[in-house]
């Protein structure tokens, strides 16, 4: 617990700092090398997957992603934040437009069924949402010829999330890759960086092997690389999450990196802040200009 909270005030303090130096002449080296507003804009882009705020409304959610500064979301069919009902869901898409919320991807959406109207029904609840990337739970490996077709005919992408070892198709992103040989650009990976911790795989590794095939990332942290249970707020565990940006930055990625907090669920604002601040005084201490 020690080395955690170490890590995460080293972390912060450096941010505060930063933003010191930035807002007075006390320390001149520092603010005329790097004031904020010439520091470059993150090529990291933090969102958030809803399935976070999954006891909440959507209007409780929206309050919640405005306390945090985040207009960015991976949506889900949870409670009613992306309803499957067309009408309903119109109606869920008009309130984030007029709060500034923007949905880039929505799932984990599972494909249990290998038929063309189950699959057509999903592409298009993302296509009204104007959505370009599905996150797809569970599609066998069977399944996916008939999903390329969907994707060649919508043109959104699929990313294929991992599941850790409990998985038996999908425990790693390097699994989703070996079964994508062949297929369309356009299917790809949802790196779920715990999941991915846990069946053995080194984050940053899968990320450079992925490559062009990264097009969602689920980000979390563990205090045991093994156990599920041990989900903490960002920062606060051993995923090595400055290796994850560089590694995200190298390979050019240009999706969304979506804190997916599953743990308290009636009460995960405590959790989704310190997450929010460690991820942003990382990328402060990058060089990396950061939200609030």
């Amino acid at each position: 617990m020690k080395a955690a909270f170490s890590r995460r005030t080293f972390v912060q303090s450096g941010a505060l700092f930063a933003a010191a130096c930035a807002t007075t002449k006390a320390i001149p080296s520092f603010a005329q090398a790097a004031p904020a507003a010439a520091r470059p804009v993150s090529p990291v882009r933090l969102g958030v997957a809803t399935y976070t705020f999954r006891n909440f409304t959507r209007a409780q959610m929206i309050g919640y992603l405005k306390q945090i500064d985040i207009s960015d979301i991976n949506a889900k069919d949870v409670k009613d934040h992306l309803p499957a009902d067309p009408e309903l869901e119109t109606r869920a898409l008009e309130e984030y437009a007029v709060a500034g919320i923007k949905l880039h991807a929505a799932g984990a959406i599972y494909f249990a069924k290998d038929e063309d109207a189950d699959i057509r029904n999903k592409f298009e609840y993302c296509k009204r949402a104007g959505i370009s990337v599905i996150v797809a739970g569970d599609p066998t490996p069977e399944t996916l010829p008939r999903m390329e077709k969907f994707v060649k005919e919508y043109d959104i992408r699929i990313a294929i999330h991992n599941h850790g070892p409990e998985d038996k198709l999908w425990p790693s992103p390097l699994d989703v890759l070996q079964s994508l040989k062949g297929t369309d650009p356009r299917i790809g990976c949802c790196i779920d960086v715990g999941h991915t911790m846990r069946a053995g795989t080194d984050v940053v590794q899968a990320i450079h092997e992925v490559g062009p095939r990264l097009f969602n990332v689920h980000m979390k942290d563990l205090t045991d690389s093994h156990k599920k249970e041990s989900q903490v707020a960002v920062g606060d565990g051993i995923m090595p999450i400055k290796g994850i940006f560089e590694a995200l930055i190298a390979v050019k990625y240009n999706g969304f990196v979506d804190l997916e907090y599953e743990v308290h669920g009636d009460n995960p604002m405590p959790g989704v802040i310190g997450s929010f601040s460690y991820m942003r005084g990382v990328l402060a201490g990058m060089g990396y200009a950061t939200r609030a």
